[in-house]
């Protein structure tokens, strides 16, 4: 029988209500005890890692969760997640970046509702990531959510309120688990041995644009950040001219090790900057990256992680455009 560590961090599933909401309060052996039917397909442990809301996760909990995973990466057979269902995708593509080509699948699962109410979706959620995490087939890092069975690096939160919270971004659910059965869709081949990245770089900054931006937004940016991603519009289009300014603020930075990368508004089909002059220009002058089907989630925390590795210029590019854990399509 597998043996499959739980490892809570707070979020909806684990919370009850307050003074002032909803918080995080049910222990890691908590919420194992509302799931008793696990024991029939796995052992369980669990730790408790942290126990906040996810909206107020930081790059150092990424860094104690990855240890941990890591420190119990030979006892289990599986790990299980739970967290907080904002900032979830953030966690599972970051953990895609530290955890690479892991053989052992690791499960991110939550909740709309605590798992203590007795309408929740929690106790569903937590019993199917279990079920995937013992499965012989389960690799890498996942999120499975009301029935869906997503890679890491390429879900998003899609809704604040229904159970059906999660999709998968311009790419097929690896499966799905319907009354107890995995039905796999696609299965992501199994490595001899995970790679463990331990090391981030926090400074990564994510550019909106507005009609109408002041542009010296830009230049207050690249004073803050080793590297900014710009989400700009449509196809992945930059205002050009002087009312922006955007040109003349890149080329003061240019050369001084900081690091543009151009990703879409739009959710669906990505970018592509050669479609229109407010694009191809923009890439054609400067020594940018460009982030196509990538999510918000995926650019940003990537990012953290390769510019932790590397500093220099096109080996940055390399692992920026390297295939991770379904990151890079099409």
């Amino acid at each position: 029988m597998k043996k499959i560590l739980l490892i809570a961090t707070g979020g909806t599933i684990a919370s009850r209500q307050g003074e002032n909401g909803l918080k995080p309060d049910i222990s890691s052996g908590g919420l194992l005890d509302c799931v008793p039917e696990i024991h029939e397909y796995c052992e369980a442990d669990s730790v408790q890692v942290y126990n906040i809301d996810s909206t107020n996760i930081t790059p150092e909990h990424w860094i104690k969760l990855a240890s941990v995973i890591k420190e119990n990466y030979e006892k289990y057979d599986g790990f299980v997640v739970c967290h907080g269902t904002d900032t979830m995708a953030y966690t599972a593509a970051m953990l895609s970046y530290m955890i690479q080509h892991s053989p052992k699948p690791i499960v991110l699962t939550g909740s709309q509702q605590p798992i203590d109410e007795e309408d929740t979706d929690g106790r569903i959620n937590l019993r199917d990531s279990f079920l995937y995490a013992a499965s012989d087939e389960s690799a890498d890092v996942t999120i499975v959510f009301q029935g869906k069975i997503i890679a890491g690096t390429r879900a998003k939160k899609i809704r604040t309120k229904s159970y059906n919270a999660f999709e998968s971004v311009d790419f097929p659910v690896l499966g799905r688990i319907r009354d107890g059965r995995i039905i796999s869709y696609i299965k992501t081949p199994k490595a001899v041995a995970p790679e463990f990245y331990l090391n981030l770089n926090r400074k990564v900054g994510l550019l909106t644009l507005t009609p109408g931006m002041d542009g010296s937004i830009l230049d207050a940016y690249f004073k803050l950040y080793d590297a900014v991603v710009m989400s700009g519009y449509g196809a992945g289009g930059i205002p050009e001219g002087e009312y922006y300014g955007f040109y003349e603020i890149l080329e003061q930075w240019k050369g001084k090790g900081k690091t543009l990368a151009v990703t879409t508004q739009v959710q669906h089909e990505g970018s592509d900057m050669s479609v229109y002059q407010v694009g191809r220009g923009l890439k054609k002058r400067f020594d940018l990256l460009e982030s196509y089907s990538m999510t918000y989630e995926s650019i940003i925390t990537k990012l953290m992680w390769a510019l932790a590795l590397e500093k220099d210029e096109a080996e940055l590019k390399k692992l920026f455009y390297k295939n991770i854990n379904y990151d890079q399509i099409g």
